[in-house]
């Protein structure tokens, strides 16, 4: 993917309107067959530039770690909020990634006055908000939001490999890599994984070889 920049102008405009707490919301971890859907909401300080950012996916992970450092230290807030595979599975994915944009935005103390969001508008929100379509490579704040959301994930999936290293977690962070498909179609699902990923559903329901002890 070509990297593009993330701009302002967006923030700097809805400023000029009156909304000084302006948060970008975003949401990763959507198509993974393991672990959760994380959102990250960051509301930048408008006197704090920081150089480089752009949509998380199109940056590498030395980059996304560096810019998690500068936005976490720079910014006037921020927050991340996971839904895990569970209640991922109880609601479907879509709901379940706009829960944990919901609860990302609701995390930040005092509450933004505007919420901008890539592509979605977030339901049970009292908050005024806008959906930018391709935001998280247009809007520097939603630019934010997904390296926030995409470093933290990584770090649970890498946290999570440790424990329970046949699945690969820590290269593949849950997606459907053949690596990972491999060690499903090895050692069936674990409490990890979502019993909801339609594509690979039936791998799920099928335990060739069930789990060692050493790893229930």
């Amino acid at each position: 993917m070509v990297r593009v920049r993330a701009m302002r102008t967006l923030e700097n405009a809805m400023r000029r309107w009156g909304f000084y707490r302006v948060a970008g919301c975003d949401e990763v971890g959507r198509g993974c067959l393991a672990g959760p859907v994380v959102a990250g909401a960051v509301i930048l300080d408008p006197r704090c530039y920081i150089p480089r950012l752009a949509d998380s996916k199109t940056v590498t992970a030395l980059e996304r770690e560096h810019l998690y450092d500068l936005i976490t230290r720079k910014a006037l807030a921020w927050s991340v909020a996971a839904v895990q595979p569970a209640e991922i599975d109880a609601l479907n994915i879509h709901r379940a990634s706009l829960e944990a944009m919901r609860r990302a935005v609701m995390a930040i103390a005092p509450l933004p006055d505007m919420i901008i969001v890539d592509a979605f508008r977030i339901p049970d929100l009292l908050i005024a908000q806008r959906g930018v379509p391709k935001g998280d490579r247009r809007c520097s704040a939603i630019a934010a939001a997904s390296i926030v959301a995409k470093v933290t994930r990584d770090r649970e999936m890498v946290v999570h490999d440790a424990s329970d290293p046949r699945y690969g977690y820590a290269h593949h962070k849950g997606y459907a890599t053949a690596e990972h498909l491999a060690a499903v179609a090895r050692y069936g699902y674990s409490p990890f994984h979502r019993r909801s990923f339609k594509p690979q559903s039936s791998l799920f329901d099928t335990m060739a070889h069930p789990p060692s002890a050493e790893f229930e």
